[in-house]
């Protein structure tokens, strides 16, 4: 009977050893998660890619956590969406696991370029971009409906602006909203 009690203290031990050096080890994530809660993204960035960098170190540790390490990538994605660093996003989201929902931030990175550009060809070019993005993402998850609205809008603008490609930036969401009967036309500007 001593042996066992002796042989549950050292494993309740070794267990409570093990989790305060995995909280330990995680605590950049969780500083990212609060940085990103109050609204600090170039904080919360910071400690993202402290907490990749760690699981990149621990190769392991990304099979034996993945739900940690998907949320510390995607969490980095918003991250940098919401700091407008597209660019960064797209490459960030070229090489994050799929659980992570690469393609949306990458289509929503790649829209956003869109709608800033002023050259007709590279703004369907990014708009071409952003499409294929979400359409990926819809086949990663068909059950996502924000996703799927993203995606509606995309390819409609898309469609539109290849009909029309000198349209201005400021202007290109108007080609979403069909003429209605009787209506004043837009006043025209500049």
């Amino acid at each position: 009977m001593r042996a066992f009690v002796s042989t549950v203290v050292v494993l309740l031990l070794i267990s409570g050893a093990t989790l305060i050096g995995y909280a330990r080890w995680t605590s950049p994530l969780k500083d990212g998660d609060a940085a990103l809660a109050d609204g600090r993204f170039e904080q919360a960035v910071v400690s993202y890619q402290l907490a990749e960098a760690r699981f990149d170190a621990l190769p392991a540790a990304k099979q034996i956590v993945p739900i940690e390490y998907n949320r510390a990538v995607g969490n980095h994605l918003l991250a940098l969406y919401r700091l407008k660093r597209y660019d960064e996003v797209i490459d960030l989201a070229q090489k994050a696991p799929a659980a992570a929902l690469p393609n949306v931030w990458a289509g929503c990175a790649f829209f956003q370029k869109a709608i800033v550009e002023e050259a007709p060809d590279a703004r369907l070019g990014w708009l071409s971009r952003a499409e294929e993005e979400f359409r990926k993402a819809i086949e990663a998850t068909p059950d996502d409906w924000d996703t799927k609205f993203d995606f509606e809008l995309t390819t409609r603008l898309a469609a539109e602006l290849r009909k029309q490609p000198n349209t201005p930036p400021k202007q290109m969401m108007q080609l979403l909203r069909p003429p209605t009967a009787g209506a004043k036309p837009p006043r025209r500007t500049g």
